[in-house]
């Protein structure tokens, strides 16, 4: 489901996201909010890395946080709500909501810049009109 800026997607807890105490392991939000990153961005035909005219491009991330409400448990439906909170001259940031059958569990936080590679050397750049036109950033 999209509404602008704004991406929603699930994950159902499975046993190796959980630690000794059956509590998902604080890592794992990490990699969920990835994942639901890369889903808002396909759902629009872009990718976190790609290839265009010889030149790669991408989000890599500088700054990540997650703050924790509540536990999660094995089995557990996790809806997250991912949006693209900010986007700037270079980078974008990105706030995702995770809630189970409507309790707060967690709220992460991502900033990325856009960069592109050239020959071997990374740089950061503006991010193009038309992408920003591609990531529903008209009112972000």
């Amino acid at each position: 489901m999209t509404s602008d800026n704004r991406w929603q997607t699930s994950r159902r807890v499975e046993f190796g996201d959980t630690d000794m105490a059956g509590i998902v392991h604080f890592s794992r939000f990490f990699l969920w909010m990835e994942a639901a990153e890369t889903d808002y961005l396909r759902s629009r035909g872009l990718a976190v890395h790609w290839h265009e005219a010889g030149v790669t491009q991408g989000f890599p991330r500088v700054s990540v946080s997650c703050d924790y409400k509540a536990a999660a448990h094995f089995e557990d439906i996790l809806d997250i709500a991912i949006t693209l909170e900010r986007i700037g001259t270079k980078s974008i940031t990105w706030e995702f909501v995770f809630t189970h059958g409507g309790t707060p569990i967690a709220v992460g936080k991502m900033t990325s810049v856009y960069c592109y590679n050239r020959g071997g050397k990374m740089e950061s750049a503006e991010i193009p009109p038309e992408l920003r036109a591609k990531l529903g950033a008209a009112g972000a």
